[in-house]
């Protein structure tokens, strides 16, 4: 009997839904697993990074029964009885993967639409982000706190990816309304800083202007750049 797909994808499973959340969120899915694991993301992310697993799961075991069929189908075995009754229940098991990548699916779309709606209703107000803003956000995204130094009382973020944030920089995003710090922790132990609805809307907007920006046409040959060749 052929073996049972094992029970944990590998990671870098591509799903027919990883581009919309990779354009919503700003962030690749490995990135997004990475900060999960990490457990900087807020709930709402969160619940859709861990839906996207089960649909990456799922997916996996699709995949495997799809291989299998077509290794049973490739002439690699005697056609005899046997052989039919593989077939029929590799059939049966690719169907009942199916049916569970479809159902996870949904799952997944369910916790993805409403962040897409949020970020659709802030497009419009979000900021051009210069490229220390982008920086910063980045580093933020990935989990950062606040810090006072308790003999200098100089204040200053750090994030988890050992990035340090001028306190400046923090209070300008927190002006722009793209970050918000959890004031309920003491600063001398660090307050956790997060990015907003509008902070993640104007990062996934930066990002996504920075991969569709239009080539440039080229000159046509024997034309100056500047003044069209004229008619004689």
């Amino acid at each position: 009997m052929p073996p049972q797909p094992a029970p944990t994808p590998a990671r870098r499973v591509l799903t027919q839904l990883d581009h919309r959340i990779e354009a919503v969120t700003g962030h690749d899915i490995d990135t997004l697993w990475t900060y999960r694991d990490r457990g900087v993301l807020d709930d709402q992310h969160a619940q859709l990074v861990d839906r996207h697993g089960e649909l990456a799961k799922a997916q996996t075991s699709v995949t495997f029964y799809l291989r299998l069929l077509s290794r049973l189908s490739s002439g690699e075995f005697d056609v005899d009885s046997a052989l039919f009754t593989r077939i029929d229940r590799t059939v049966d098991q690719l169907q009942e993967a199916a049916a569970t990548r479809d159902a996870a699916a949904k799952q997944v779309l369910a916790a993805l639409e409403p962040i897409e709606a949020a970020a659709a209703a802030s497009a419009p107000q979000a900021r051009q982000l210069s490229p220390d803003d982008q920086a910063a956000l980045l580093a933020i995204a990935g989990g950062a706190k606040l810090h006072e130094h308790l003999l200098t009382g100089r204040m200053s973020v750090t994030a988890a990816s050992g990035t340090r944030i001028p306190h400046a920089k923090l209070q300008q995003l927190e002006d722009a309304g793209l970050v918000v710090r959890d004031t309920g922790h003491p600063v001398h132990a660090g307050q956790p800083v997060a990015l907003t609805d509008a902070g993640r809307a104007a990062l996934s907007a930066a990002r996504r202007s920075a991969t569709t920006q239009a080539p440039k046409v080229p000159a046509r040959p024997g034309a100056s750049p500047s003044n069209p060749a004229q008619r004689r």
